[in-house]
């Protein structure tokens, strides 16, 4: 009687106990690679389809190890808990500790950890029921529920599995220039292209009726901020006069993936990048100088590009533009601080108090104090206004793919977190007293006090070979968007129309 049962209790004891560590191992071992690898989640559709497949695979195999549906809700549990451990070191809006207490702390999430839940942990949760269901099947394990019921589930879960992948694996495309007749303009440019700038990997929209037309390059505000969505559907009326060239730049749109290591993501390098990217579009269309155009954070790059290398340059133009980053924070503090004391909004002028004065070293605050005021979006567009010109709509164009669509919205958080601190010393009424190009500023009539006072400050006193300022009445903070035929015929009649008489 003796030999059975030590029998009985060699193989349960020694198989019991590999059950349980053999699936724990793989899952943290799967979530340290996660970690290391990819902190900040996938940034590239290759990378989200990979990690879904492998990860599914993962979690068939701890599934048929563990023998029991819970290892479907205990493995992304403790995934999840492996790869927060690992990436601790790693710091950014989207991955520091969860905030759930307002709204950009809410989308921070929903772009970060939501979207890494779908690619990483959702393919755990169905690798691990198809791993039960395999064991079961093999008689390892006795059927928890009846068996037509289970097979519902495991249909239902491939089906979930394949839209999941059907999504991630969806390309950017931008659609070709069409003539009159439906088919594609003849000496027409359509393209979404990759280019090596500064080491990494950055792309650009370029499009235009005619490739032999001037270059124009349009860089983004923010930090953080794509154009490519904005720039597919408000740029379409300078597509007629230029090569419209919309960069993502580093950490950004289709380039978030490029925002590591963020130790070299500094103010010098995205100048740095700025003329690099000029002078590949140079190269590339046989062009000795282009035009440049800079929205918001655009217009601190492009004049400090334009002062770097001006000879690269044919004219620059300005929309929303930027001085001093910290007076006009400030100067916008005052200004929601007195509205919300002014219309009795209690609550606002409590949350402003609370926060207080910028700088801020939680940049998440920034939106909350200076992007809440209901003064500077309330106003007029022109006729020809398109409401999907604004985030996130801006984002759901065919030139992202899914995983770019979330990382862009998440670029906006991270790259806004390692630049933006390193523009409070920035003041161009110290700085650039003098550019060497024709210079033209278009500000919106409606554009924030705190913006519009410093740049005609600085624009009063700039010296140019030619400069010119225009007041679009129907405008805020973005010209380009707002009223987009208007700011395309500016171009076309005064700035290339001056260039070229």
């Amino acid at each position: 009687m003796s030999a059975p049962l030590d029998h009985l209790a060699v193989a349960a004891g020694p198989s019991a106990w590999l059950r349980r560590i053999v699936p724990v191992a793989v899952v943290v071992t799967a979530g340290g690679v996660v970690g290391l690898t990819a902190p900040r989640g996938t940034m590239t559709s290759a990378a989200s389809v990979a990690a879904f497949l492998l990860l599914g695979a993962v979690g068939v195999l701890v599934g048929v190890l563990a023998r029991t549906r819970w290892a479907a809700l205990l493995a992304p549990v403790a995934f999840a808990g492996t790869v927060e451990f690992v990436r601790l070191p790693v710091t950014g809006p989207t991955v520091d500790a969860i905030r759930l207490d307002d709204l950009y702390g809410v989308l921070a999430f929903v772009v970060g950890r939501g979207f890494d839940s779908v690619v990483l942990l959702l393919p755990l949760v169905l690798g691990g029921m198809w791993g039960a269901a395999i064991a079961r099947r093999a008689g390892a394990a006795p059927t928890g529920r009846a068996p037509r019921t289970r097979r519902v589930g495991l249909a239902l879960s491939g089906v979930i599995a394949l839209l999941v992948l059907a999504a991630l694996l969806r390309p950017a495309t931008t659609a070709p220039i069409l003539g009159a007749d439906g088919a594609v303009l003849d000496g027409s440019i359509a393209e979404l292209a990759t280019v090596p700038i500064g080491g990494h990997a950055q792309s650009m929209m370029i499009r235009g009726e005619d490739a032999e037309a001037p270059v124009l390059l349009f860089l983004e505000g923010g930090p953080g901020g794509t154009a490519t969505g904005s720039m597919r559907i408000a740029g379409e009326p300078l597509e007629e006069h230029f090569v419209v060239v919309t960069w993502d730049q580093r950490g950004t749109g289709r380039s978030a993936g490029a925002l590591e290591p963020t130790s070299t993501l500094t103010l010098d390098r995205m100048v740095a990048d700025t003329i690099e990217v000029t002078r590949y579009l140079c190269e590339r269309f046989d062009e000795e100088n282009i035009y440049l155009v800079g929205s918001s954070w655009g217009t601190t790059l492009g004049v400090l590009a334009v002062q770097q290398r001006p000879e690269l340059y044919r004219a620059y133009v300005g929309t929303g533009q930027m001085v001093d980053q910290l007076a006009t924070d400030r100067l916008m503090y005052a200004d929601s601080l007195a509205y919300a004391e002014r219309t009795g909004d209690a609550a606002f002028a409590d949350r402003l108090r609370a926060i207080g004065e910028p700088p801020y070293s939680d940049t998440l605050a920034y939106s909350q104090a200076l992007a809440a005021n209901p003064e500077w979006q309330d106003y007029p567009r022109g006729a020809d206004y398109d409401w999907r010109v604004e985030y996130p709509m801006s984002l759901v164009v065919p030139e992202f793919t899914l995983t770019e669509q979330f990382r862009a919205a998440g670029g906006i958080f991270e790259t806004f977190a390692v630049l933006y601190p390193q523009l409070q010393e920035v003041d161009f009424r110290r700085s650039v007293p003098r550019l060497d190009v024709p210079v033209y500023l278009v500000q919106g009539a409606h554009e924030a006090p705190g913006r519009a006072t410093l740049a005609l400050e600085w624009f009063d006193a700039l010296q140019a070979p030619g400069k010119q300022l225009v007041v679009f009445d129907r405008s805020g903070h973005t010209p380009q968007r707002d009223e987009p035929g208007r700011f395309a015929d500016f171009l076309a009649d005064v700035v290339l129309g001056k260039d070229e008489a």
